[in-house]
Parts: structure tokens; sequence; C-alpha cells
């Protein structure tokens, strides 16, 4: 990954970091720890995991203290910095144990599963003056600025919406990985884990980022169709149109039961032109009148790094809480949403080789959506019908 070099103090100690959930997606973080320990940017102090990781899995991180006791072992190793990717409901409670002890934090996305949990979050951390980024990863490439400019430019004229599209497939299996996986709540505990909540959430969070929707108050109306191809309680195939309080629209299509998966991307639409990022290749595709296309690849910088450089050289962060609250809202209206609705058994099959349910003609219902900026029951999908009529979001 290319990260943005900044001035570190050459003098500084590494950054002792604790990393709550190392397997799962925390393996990645583990990765990243393993990157920036031989950076001399931080070291491992301690892990968090209900079974302690192996000499295997710890290979070239020494041997950090392991604790199932997440507060005690920031206090047993005097954690600059935790690290938290754990399930969605432990959010909270984990990043204010954090941060009544002072230990600043790198908390996956999405930060809580409803906006007063959220809200908690923010409110407990910022009393404690810690430094929060939240793990939405896309928000540091460097291709967001870059779009930032050419918009203000008007290379592709006035923005008139941005549209999102995510089409993914998960087997059977994804969603017995963990006990809250695929569900809304459990043990009447608010989870969440939908298609555009956890793992197209980024489709979410970059398209608002772009619209300069990104704040709770930015937010004034949130349409939602929820609906599901498998059994489970949560959507996996779903759009969100969101108004922001200037008149833009972002609109964000998703399905986890693609016909053939692809990389998820967003669309800034404007008057002469459009541009296309996809987010998890930091590559831009810009088309505008007058022109033959234009394709840039940028650099990232890594939200751990970055948090680490604010902390050792007062570098600003790339995403605070407050940064997220457009993001909550929309999570909050997914949570209060009815249900998702199941998909006919005729509007799905099989696919036996991968052992999961493919939404037929869903590739290019999310494409379309993301073109026009339409819901899929405006694009004429027999089973889309809207589960959430347009509200007013309070703030």
């Amino acid at each position: 990954m290319n990260t943005r070099p900044h001035a570190q103090n050459p003098d500084a100690a590494p950054l002792p970091v604790v990393l709550a959930g190392a397997r799962g997606h925390g393996r990645w973080h583990l990765a990243n720890i393993r990157r920036l320990a031989d950076k001399g940017l931080v070291r491992l102090a301690g892990v968090c995991e209900l079974t302690p990781l192996t000499e295997e899995e710890l290979d070239g991180l020494g041997t950090p203290e392991q604790s199932a006791d997440f507060g005690a072992l920031l206090d047993s190793t005097g954690a600059a910095v935790a690290v938290v990717c754990t399930p969605i409901p432990t959010h909270t409670d984990l990043a204010l144990t954090a941060a009544q002890r002072g230990v600043h934090l790198l908390l996956e996305k999405p930060p809580a599963p409803s906006y007063a949990e959220f809200r908690r979050m923010a409110d407990g951390v910022a009393e404690a003056g810690v430094a929060c980024q939240i793990g939405f990863q896309s928000l540091g490439s460097h291709a967001m600025p870059a779009i930032r400019e050419l918009v203000a430019k008007g290379t592709i004229g006035e923005v008139v919406g941005i549209g999102g599209a995510g089409a993914w497939a998960r087997d059977e299996a994804y969603y017995r990985r963990a006990p809250w996986a695929g569900k809304r709540r459990l043990n009447g505990v608010d989870v969440i884990d939908g298609a555009l909540t956890n793992p197209l959430a980024h489709a979410v969070a970059t398209g608002l980022a772009l619209a300069g929707t990104t704040r709770a108050e930015d937010v004034t109306g949130i349409e939602t169709e929820l609906l599901r191809a498998n059994d489970i309680e949560s959507d996996d195939t779903s759009c969100v149109r969101i108004t922001a309080a200037d008149g833009g629209r972002v609109t964000v299509a998703a399905t986890l039961c693609a016909e053939r998966p692809g990389e998820p991307y967003v669309l800034v639409h404007g008057t002469s032109g459009r541009i296309t990022f996809w987010y998890k290749q930091d590559r831009v595709l810009v088309q505008r009148a007058g022109h033959g296309p234009e394709e840039i690849e940028y650099g990232r910088t890594d939200l751990l790094e970055n948090l680490v450089a604010h902390l050792v050289d007062g570098d600003e962060l790339l995403v605070t809480p407050d940064e997220t609250g457009a993001f909550m809202k929309v999570v909050e209206a997914i949570r209060q949403a009815p249900d998702p609705v199941a998909l006919p058994s005729g509007a799905w099959h099989l696919a036996p080789e991968e052992n999961r349910r493919v939404v037929d003609g869903v590739d290019a219902l999310v494409a379309s959506a993301a073109d026009t900026l339409a819901l899929y029951s405006e694009l004429g999908a027999p089973w889309a019908l809207p589960t959430a009529s347009a509200k007013e979001v309070s703030t």
C-alpha cells in the first residue's frame, strides 16, 4: 500500500499498540501493524482475543501480551493506541474502555450499530480528549482530494448527484462465520450486519464524503429498500437514497448475490461529464465533453499510519467520528426500517459450485441505480417494493 510520508520525529519510540480482534478481518490489521512495526512506527504490545494467537500468527511481531480482558491489557501494556476490530455491537464499550484510559483509537467500521450508540461513543471519546480514527480506509485514498479538486475546477460541470454500486458475492459460509453474521439483532442487541452497513459500507461513506455530506446534520432525508435472497435476518440486496441539506442526492445500490462480482465504485455525475472512482483500487476515470477518457491511479494514506502521524507530528486525522455522522444516520435509517423482504424463490438461483445464492439480473440493476440515482422499485424490478418511504431525518 502506498502511504503518504510524514516527518516523524526520528527519535520517537515506536508507539505501543493493542489489537482487539486479531482474526477474521483482524488479520489485515495484524499484517498492517507488522508493516508499520518494520518501519519503526509502532510495536504490537498486546492482543485481545478469546483464544490466544499462535506463534505462527504472531510471526515477526515478537511476544505481545495476550488477554481476553481488554481493559486489563491496556493497563498492563501501557498502550498508546488501540485498534478495535471486534463484533459491531462491542465497538462502543471497547472504544470507551480505551478512551477512559487515555488510549487513542482506530475503530473499525461501522463504528456502531445505532445512532444512539455512535453518539455515546463519539461523545465519550471527545470528553476523554483522545484521538479517534474510524476505519473507512477508502477515505485515506489520495483520489478523494483529487476528485474534489476536479469538481471544484468545473471539470465535469455542476454536480447533479452521486451514485454508488457494489456487486459482490458471499457464500453460505459467510453467514456462518460468527453468531452475529447476517443478523439485525442478537440477544436483543442491535447488530445491523447488512450489505450497506458492513461489507459495502465504504460505498456509502465514500459517496457521502464526495458529496460533502459527512456530518449528521448534513442529512435531511433517507429512503431505503432492503431485501434478501439468503435465509438471514439482514439485507443482502439493498439500496438507499440520501438527500442532503444542500439538495444533493447520493444513491447507493449493493448486493452480495452478484452474478459476476466486480469492483465496487462511486460515480460523480456532472452536467458535462462524470468521474468514476473504484475505491478499493484507488483508480479514477474522468469522462467529460470534448475530451478523451482519462484514467489515473492514486496512492493511499493508511489510517493507522495517519493516526500515528497525528499523535507524533500533529497531522490532521482523516476520518474523525463526526465525519462519519451522516453514514451513521444511514445505519440508523436501516435499523429503523422494516425487516428486509425475502425475495421470491423465482428471483434467485443457487450456484452450487460456489454454494451461494445469485439474484438474477441484479448486476445490471445495481449499475443502473448508480447511473440514474434511482431506487430498485423505480427501475422496474418486479420484486422491489419500498420498505421505507422518504422521511425527514432528525439530528
